[in-house]
């Protein structure tokens, strides 16, 4: 597939994503890396836009350039940013209480506290992400020592067997300092991908996930 080709299928998802308002994104196609540009009405949609361009068969990576522009009248203010992302992760039933602390500084939110599981980091960010007057999220939750587990590489092993779409013997485990996984490999698409650093995650003890997995051509 060449560039000019890949370009127009990243357009074409953004196009056919009803989230996005695509009109005023530019795409650049080079060699299976695509780097998106101009702006959006929200941070929401530039999320969004960035996971339409992974959907698509042959992107292997997303520079991510896309301003958020917010018409002068939809500004809303730092404070009241703060007020509304405290409420709708307290409104979160999987994120503890109190556990996680909000600060905003010209639109961009910065997420601390600490948690005990990645998907409890994940639901926080992704809390906020809608709200308007976000430009960007930062998310600097720290995850609480747990335990380390013994069996942590045969556990994700187990756990990415039981994937019916993972090829699970394309990709490699290995576990350092008893509680830090690297995962390496080839999966077919950023679907795949996430799925294997996701079942990393979600085995007990694992405070940390380096994710070097390649996706094939």
């Amino acid at each position: 597939m060449d560039n000019r080709q890949l370009q127009q299928m990243v357009l074409d998802e953004l196009d056919f994503e009803p989230s996005i308002d695509s009109a005023n994104i530019g795409v650049v196609a080079d060699d299976g890396v695509v780097t998106l540009t101009s702006h959006v009405p929200s941070y929401a949609q530039k999320v969004a836009a960035e996971q339409a361009a992974r959907r698509v068969k042959g992107v292997h990576g997303v520079a991510q350039e896309i301003e958020v522009r917010y018409a002068s009248d939809k500004r809303t203010s730092d404070d009241e940013i703060a007020k509304r992302a405290l409420s709708i992760i307290r409104w979160d039933t999987t994120i503890p209480d109190d556990a996680v602390q909000v600060t905003v500084q010209k639109g961009l939110v910065t997420l601390t506290g600490k948690v005990a599981w990645q998907f409890q980091k994940n639901a926080a960010e992704k809390a906020v992400r809608r709200l308007s007057g976000v430009v960007g999220v930062l998310n600097d939750i720290e995850l609480i020592p747990r335990p380390i587990a013994s069996d942590i590489k045969k556990k994700i092993e187990q756990a990415l067997t039981r994937r019916a779409h993972i090829e699970a013997d394309a990709i490699r485990a290995n576990v350092t300092d008893g509680n830090n996984v690297k995962l390496e490999g080839k999966v077919d698409c950023w679907d795949e991908r996430q799925a294997v650093e996701r079942a990393a995650w979600s085995v007990d003890g694992v405070q940390f996930v380096q994710d070097r997995l390649t996706i094939g051509r």
